[in-house]
């Protein structure tokens, strides 16, 4: 009996190293995630602008009598979906790598699974958002935990890096008001989106727009300054601890590239509004994404800066 269960306890710590995953192995897997994080909202507003949104009014099916896309606007909806389900597979191996991962922390381990909660829950408003004909109000709600979820992969993947010293009070304060700066930004850019000329669907259909346009983009503009004000603060005072925290300031660097693409993308797409061709938009939703993305993990460093 003895040497049975000698055997027994050999052959369990076998299967659990060999199912274990490393660190590093680990890391490229949650950025492989966030890069999908990125592309599903990419691809939803290719959905959206290219008038696709009810282009599969069946979920998952594509339509009541075949499964498969069959059209332009089919096609584009359902390779969204296809790219969802790529997703939603990253971020469920992400969950699993995560508790299989030595050394990643409790913390790290449920971040990684709220990514996956987040990602699963995707399908399901989706389904409900083409039932209730893209009903604005859903349509945003499906834009905003696709950014929240795409935020708790980003700090998954800095919990994979381990972590130094948090930084002084001061930056982190800064921190804490440059990301409710673009939580802010965030929400103003889906309400200019849901009062513009991209109504989602094409054809008869009809789609519930918000408000007036105008008016949204007043809103959204000052979003922008706002946070540009809050970021040019924390970037002054990056620059001031240069010598101490370099990486801070490569970080605001590559936070004030993005920002300033972006303000050049929307100006241009304002100034275009009626003839701006749909993929301009793209670019800007995705560029926002990128932006939301780089916030995140700026702030996140500075609670929890990651080994050079």
């Amino acid at each position: 009996m003895t040497a049975v269960s000698a055997t027994a306890k050999k052959l369990h710590s076998y299967v659990n190293v060999s199912l274990a995953l490393s660190p590093t192995g680990f890391r490229r897997l949650a950025c492989w995630t966030v890069g999908c994080l990125v592309l599903i909202v990419a691809t939803g507003a290719t959905v959206r602008l290219t008038g696709s949104g009810l282009g599969c009014p069946h979920w998952p099916t594509c339509n009541s009598t075949h499964a498969l896309p069959k059209g332009y606007h089919s096609d584009i909806e359902f390779s969204n979906r296809v790219v969802s389900a790529m997703t939603v597979i990253s971020a469920l191996a992400l969950a699993v790598g995560a508790w299989r991962t030595p050394g990643l922390g409790r913390a790290g381990r449920w971040l990684a699974t709220g990514v996956a909660v987040g990602t699963l829950a995707q399908a399901p408003l989706g389904a409900v958002t083409v039932y209730y004909d893209l009903n604005p109000y859903l349509v945003i709600s499906h834009l905003l935990l696709s950014l929240t979820v795409l935020g708790l992969g980003v700090l998954t993947v800095l919990f994979a890096y381990g972590a130094g010293s948090p930084l002084p009070a001061i930056a982190r304060a800064g921190g804490t008001a440059l990301l409710l700066a673009v939580g802010v930004l965030v929400v103003t850019g889906t309400l200019s989106t849901a009062a513009g000329r991209f109504p989602g669907s094409n054809g008869t259909q009809v789609v519930e727009r918000i408000g007036n346009f105008h008016d949204a983009v007043w809103l959204h503009v000052r979003a922008v300054a706002a946070f540009g004000i809050v970021f040019l603060v924390l970037a002054a005072w990056a620059w001031t601890k240069r010598a101490v925290w370099p990486w801070l300031l490569r970080g605001c660097a590559g936070l004030l590239a993005i920002l300033l693409a972006q303000m050049a993308i929307g100006e241009l797409q304002y100034r275009r509004y009626g003839t701006v061709p749909w993929w301009v938009v793209v670019v800007h939703v995705a560029a926002a994404a990128l932006l939301f993305a780089w916030t995140v993990g700026l702030v996140a460093r500075l609670w929890r800066p990651v080994h050079n």
